[in-house]
Formats: C-alpha cells, sequence, structure tokens
C-alpha cells in the first residue's frame, strides 16, 4: 500500500501541474492505472477485496450446509455443529471430496448472515424491568454465594439491588416490597424473563400461565406484567446490564457484613449514590430523570404485601412441620392438625386458622430440626422420665442457677423433684427467663425451694408486693424463742409421781 505522501506527490503533479498520467507514472515508478486511482481517492482506499465466490466443490452441498445449521438453532448451544463436524458429515453421508478451508469460510459467513441485528428503543417513565444476580461475599465471617434482586428503571437507569441467601418465592416478593417502598410507588409495567417464580407454564401464542404467588402479588400491586422470549436476555437488556454492572460496581471486591442487613445497607447507599451519575449521552443525572419516573408511578397500598410462600401441611406426631427440607416444631397440643406454612425471607409462621401458633428464625440449610424447648414442656411434664434424653432440649443453654435447683428438688424429692423441675420450666412459656431465675435465686435464699414457691415469687415481683413467705415480715404474729436445752431440765421426768390409787390386784382382794 503506498502512503498518503505518495498520493499527494502524484496528484499534484496531474491535478495541480497538469502533467499526463504516463509522463507522472514514468517518473514516479508506479503504473499508470495505479495514477489513475491516486487521482480518485485522497488517501490510500485500503485493500477492497470482491465477494469471494462459492467454491465449485462446495456449491451443490450448501444447501445440506445451511439446513444443518438452521437444525442447530433448536439444539443446546453446547451441541451444535462444529465447521469439522460438518466436513465429517459431508464425507461419510454425501461423498464431499472438498477440504476444511472452504468449509470453514462458509460456515462462518453463514453465521455471520444469521446473527440478530437489534432495534435501538425509547423507553417511557414509569415502567421498569426485574432479574436477579448472584456473587460471593462474606457474610458473619463465612464465604458464601448469595443472590439480588435487582429492578432497573430503563427510562432514567435509576436501580434497587437487595441481597437474599437464595432465589426463591419468598426473595421474589420481598424484594418487589422493598423496591416499590424505595421507590414510593408502583411502576406501571414490569418485564420479567421466564422464571419459574412468576411462570407455571408458556402457553401457545406467547401466553403464560402465571403461579399463585405472582398472581396475588400482581392483583395486590395492579402493575402489568411483561416476559421475554425464552433464552432471549436481550429483550429486557436494560436490568441484565444493570445486574453486572452491580456486580462490577457494589459487590468488588467482596463485600464483608456481619449479615444480610448490613450488606443490603450498604448497597442500598451505592444505588443511592450512583444517582448522582450522568451517563453517556445524557445531559441530566439519574436522579433527574429519575423525577420523570416516579411521577409516572402507581400509588401504593395502604397495606403492603404480605411476601411470603405459603404451603398447607400436617403437624407430624412429633409436633414437627416441614418447609424446604427443615423441620420447625409447635406446641405439643396441636399435633396432627392441618396448618398453615408461611416461609418469608428472615423467619418462618405456622399459623392455625387465623392465630400464629408458632415462630421460627428461617434456616437455610438442609435437613435441620429447629426446635423451640417450650413447645414441649406441656408433654414433657406428662411423661418426666423423657427429662434427660429429650431432643428439644438438647441444647438448650439456661444459666446455671437452673442446674442447681434441679440438683436440689431430685436430692429432696427424688422422682417428685424432677416433675416440679419441669414445673418451673413451665414457667418460662408465661415469664422470661430473667424473671424466673430471679425468682430462683430469691426462692433459694429463703430456703423455700418449690415450684409454688418460685411461681409466687415471680407474681409479687410483677405486682410489686411482699411476698408471704418469710415471717419476719409480719410483726403481729408471736416470736417463737427457743432456748438450748440443759440436762438436769430431764430430772422431773425421773421422779416418782405419788399416787393414792392401789394396784388393781389388791383391789380385788
Amino acid at each position: 500500500m503506498y502512503s498518503v505522501e505518495l498520493y499527494i506527490k502524484i496528484r499534484r503533479a496531474v491535478m495541480v501541474e497538469g502533467k499526463s498520467e504516463r509522463e507522472v507514472a514514468r517518473y514516479f515508478g508506479v503504473h499508470r492505472k495505479t495514477v489513475k486511482k491516486m487521482c480518485q481517492y485522497a488517501v490510500p482506499p485500503g485493500y477492497r477485496r470482491k465477494s469471494e465466490p462459492i467454491s465449485p466443490k462446495l456449491a451443490a452441498f450448501t444447501g445440506i450446509i445451511d439446513a444443518i445449521l438452521e437444525a442447530d438453532k433448536q439444539v443446546h448451544a453446547k451441541q451444535r455443529h462444529t465447521a469439522v463436524r460438518i466436513l465429517e458429515r459431508l464425507r461419510d453421508e454425501h461423498g464431499f471430496t472438498g477440504g476444511y478451508t472452504i468449509v470453514r469460510n462458509y460456515v462462518y459467513k453463514a453465521a455471520i448472515r444469521q446473527k440478530e441485528m437489534f432495534m435501538p428503543l425509547v423507553h417511557p417513565p414509569g415502567h421498569a424491568q426485574v432479574d436477579f444476580g448472584e456473587a460471593d461475599g462474606y457474610i458473619g465471617g463465612k464465604l458464601v454465594r448469595f443472590h439480588y434482586f435487582c429492578l432497573d428503571l430503563p427510562h432514567s437507569d435509576g436501580c434497587f439491588v437487595k441481597a437474599y441467601p437464595t432465589e426463591d418465592t419468598e426473595s421474589f416478593l420481598d424484594g418487589h416490597v422493598a423496591a416499590f417502598a424505595f421507590l414510593g410507588g408502583v411502576p406501571q409495567s414490569i418485564l420479567y424473563d421466564n422464571t419459574r417464580i412468576a411462570v407455571a407454564k408458556i402457553l401457545g401464542d406467547g401466553k403464560r400461565q402465571r403461579t399463585k404467588a405472582f398472581s396475588e402479588l400482581q392483583s395486590h400491586y395492579l402493575f402489568e406484567d411483561k416476559f421475554g422470549r425464552p433464552a432471549k436476555g436481550n429483550d429486557k437488556g436494560n436490568v441484565e446490564g444493570m445486574v453486572g454492572y452491580s456486580r462490577r460496581h457494589f459487590m468488588v471486591p467482596l463485600p464483608v457484613a456481619n449479615d444480610f442487613d448490613a450488606l443490603n445497607a450498604k448497597l442500598l447507599d451505592g444505588c443511592i449514590k450512583r444517582q448522582q451519575a450522568r451517563l453517556r449521552g445524557q445531559t441530566e443525572t439519574i436522579a433527574e430523570r429519575m423525577k420523570r419516573d416516579t411521577a409516572a408511578l402507581m400509588a401504593l397500598p395502604v397495606v403492603a404485601f404480605d411476601a411470603c410462600h405459603k404451603i398447607s401441611t400436617r403437624v407430624s406426631s412429633l409436633s414437627l412441620v416441614r418447609y424446604r427440607t427443615n423441620d420447625y416444631s409447635v406446641p405439643t397440643q396441636y399435633g396432627h392438625r392441618e396448618v398453615l406454612v408461611k416461609g418469608y425471607v428472615d423467619h418462618v409462621d405456622i399459623c392455625l386458622g387465623i392465630d400464629t401458633i408458632a415462630r421460627h428464625v428461617r434456616s437455610y440449610g438442609r435437613e435441620e430440626f429447629i426446635y423451640n424447648p417450650l413447645h414441649y414442656l406441656a408433654l414433657l411434664e406428662q411423661k418426666p422420665r423423657a427429662l434427660g434424653q429429650a431432643a428439644p432440649l438438647q441444647g438448650w443453654v439456661l444459666p446455671e442457677v437452673f442446674d442447681h435447683l434441679r440438683r436440689v428438688l431430685e436430692v429432696r424429692m427424688e422422682r417428685r423433684g424432677r416433675k416440679e423441675y419441669i414445673q418451673v420450666l413451665r414457667l418460662l412459656e408465661n415469664f422470661s427467663q430473667a424473671q424466673v431465675e430471679q425468682a430462683i435465686k430469691q426462692a433459694m435464699g429463703l430456703g423455700v425451694v418449690s415450684f409454688d414457691a418460685i411461681k409466687h415469687l415471680i407474681l409479687c415481683a410483677i405486682e410489686r408486693r411482699p411476698a408471704k413467705l418469710d415471717l419476719a415480715l409480719y410483726p403481729y404474729l408471736p416470736n417463737a424463742r427457743v432456748k438450748s436445752t440443759e440436762p438436769r431440765a430431764y430430772l422431773s421426768l425421773l421422779q416418782r409421781p405419788k399416787t393414792n390409787q392401789q394396784p388393781a390386784l389388791e383391789g380385788a382382794l
């Protein structure tokens, strides 16, 4: 390729100085056609190869190759034909005698032709897109892989991000509730992928059968739902980009937090700070454009949505209900009853009718047993011999004074002492641990170690009245003074009493 400087000299000689192309070609040592081309272009146009014709050896087989590539669109991406495999099939099945290069070039050009093109879009305010992402971080001192809910407003590029231990129905629902509260309103429409959390089944004509949980969420907030094409992430490209942006900017380096509440506080702070950015091609900041988004939002309902996953189940004979592979306890009086389990992000409620009969901290382990020891005390009172082996009581950490009380009761009352101790434990069903602990200490100090005395002391402390266990509090009662006994005091017992009666035998005579 000739330099631009040579172009300048040849073009000036012909076009300014008026020399002939033949003369200039002879002078500069180039072909006359080259001089003619230089006069047509101000700079070297570069090498321009004409479209390469299809090899005669391949021409008869292009239809077969096109059919193979078209069929590949319907199979897994990792099981599609490579150029080598197409060559093998052409040789084995169709008698192709050509080489690999012409097949590879044709396949490459066909792939270029088949690449999808996209239309630039304009997004009106008040609409949103939602997706989940995943990342790693140190939560509570452990390296965990967490999932994060991401809502994007394409008009303004505003976002909301919240992390969860898993991507499930509870986190999906809670993410919407938290995002709507953050925005102060409900988007007119939300675009999703075909997540199983929202879509139970894809029907014909682009219709979707919604899940029960998603339908309840939509009915509560009344937004319009939209779904992208299966396996077409570009249909919601804005939120896809926001998922990646959040990971690169909010989670690099790996986030460190004591718990998910602390992590989400950092993520929310990142979302708020980002609103001050002015993106490429925009004259306004994200915050300024978000004003149009928020103005177009629908009003929030008076009552927030109950973001939980609900299942109906039955209490087992061990007073347990199963939720997502884990077993949670309920009070034993509800055994064998039909209950409703409501799983939230951070806790699990077990309900009978309108009453919540048990609440536990949510466990994200597998096949774990989550007990509340108080749920089993009523049954334990009926079966006191199980006290030492009761699984719900294993690992129940109580103050040392409780163990001391148990030893004292069992020494003084033997078998009855065990049941008495269980009755004391049952006080924890209605009173705080601190109240029961203080009453035990007070009872042991007064020497009145029993269930009745401990309960009496708790009630007196609550009602702020003196306990009726110490006689010193009642001065109107006579004081009993016990003196030390002297040996001479027993001499009066040794004297023979005088009597006028004769022995019964003498009287008979």
